[in-house]
């Protein structure tokens, strides 16, 4: 017997069941992570986002999962549909609640439908439309997908692809941090010598941590940091103090953090995870303006680390069109949407044909723009 049904709470599921079905370069999946977000509070009914994780199970035995959110607002999504809700809302829509299939606050593409097989992947597929009238719900949202799903999404009807970009940097077997600046042209690796010197003459330092070696005092000063991003532009964090002691209490082991400190005096920091072949920059915070700084302490800290580590991958968050100069290649991003609607999911495909070729138009014309000696 096969059933579909929403967990409120994930830890109404054992961490080693879900965990099962988590591939593992992907930290954000994990049981640890995600529930440190709903034990945090960072992700509750009162933020906008109400856990609804869809489980299918087969005689008991669970096949498939979806981590699922219930939302009334299109906030820390970095997929914007913003533009789709006003629409709706001039119709007469009503385009929330939505069902949100994505990692918070986290624009890491991955695996999102996590199954044993790809039969029970499209069977929890195919009981979406269902689940979806069933809780009055505007369409189903699953951010940054992996090709296995675009592959299942591209063949069931009704669901719509959007592409995106993002800038991500590539470990070719570099020795060291000057094996990477060798394949630079003259005038890019001298600007990347000029900004790592800038940093230094500034007398800032840089140490590296992993989670579980952290004091709760610096996990405070990490958080003042990350809190501080959001302070200068007039707006609160999304993660509370609680959702970093969680995860360094509960996944020390895939938690890197870079600390610039000037003199005796700590004053940024850069967040990232570890999968087993990737960095994943997150979280970025500085107390006091330093020139150059956030170039060190996000990208060249990170990929020195990566190189030391051999690691293949360094995905430093989304957008910045200054990576490129600085060696991160365009990469393109995939969600997809299934809108109950008619009217509304014809207008939005009609919307996507069109951002699709300008966003691989877009791709294609930032290639242009690496620091790459040509061959």
């Amino acid at each position: 017997m096969i059933s579909l049904h929403s967990l409120a709470h994930l830890h109404d599921l054992p961490a080693a069941t879900w965990d099962a079905l988590v591939p593992p370069d992907q930290p954000f999946l994990r049981h640890a992570f995600l529930s440190a977000m709903e034990d945090s509070a960072s992700v509750c009914r009162a933020t906008g986002w109400a856990a609804e994780h869809l489980v299918l199970e087969r005689d008991g035995d669970v096949r498939a999962l979806l981590p699922a959110y219930r939302k009334w607002h299109s906030f820390g999504e970095y997929v914007f549909d913003h533009g789709w809700a006003e629409a709706c809302e001039r119709a007469g829509i009503a385009y929330y609640p939505k069902l949100l299939g994505a990692v918070p606050f986290s624009p890491v593409s991955g695996p999102r439908l996590l199954a044993h097989d790809q039969a029970d992947a499209q069977l929890l597929v195919q009981a979406l439309p269902e689940y979806l009238n069933k809780g009055q719900l505007s369409g189903a949202h699953i951010n940054f997908t992996d090709p296995g799903l675009d592959q299942l999404l591209a063949t069931q009807p009704g669901w719509l692809q959007r592409l995106g970009c993002q800038f991500h940097w590539r470990n070719r077997d570099y020795r060291d941090f000057q094996d990477f600046l060798d394949t630079l042209t003259s005038r890019k690796r001298k600007q990347l010598r000029k900004e790592r010197e800038q940093v230094a003459g500034q007398g800032i330092v840089f140490t590296h941590h992993q989670g579980g070696e952290l004091s709760e005092a610096q996990w405070d000063f990490i958080y003042r940091c990350y809190a501080n991003t959001y302070a200068v532009r007039r707006r609160a964090p999304y993660l509370t103090r609680a959702f970093f002691s969680l995860i360094a209490e509960r996944m020390p082991e895939a938690i890197h953090v870079v600390i610039a400190r000037q003199g005796s005096r700590e004053v940024a920091m850069a967040l990232s995870l570890l999968g087993s072949d990737s960095l994943y920059g997150r979280y970025w915070g500085c107390l006091d303006e330093f020139d150059r700084l956030h170039f060190e302490t996000c990208f060249y800290q990170g990929m020195e680390f990566a190189i030391g580590q051999d690691l293949r991958r360094f995905d430093a968050g989304a957008q910045g069109e200054h990576k490129l100069i600085r060696g991160f290649e365009p990469v393109l991003t995939h969600s997809w949407h299934y809108l109950l609607h008619p009217g509304l999911r014809q207008a939005v495909d009609e919307f996507l044909c069109e951002e699709r070729v300008g966003v691989q138009a877009y791709a294609e014309q930032a290639k242009t723009l690496l620091p790459y000696r040509c061959e």
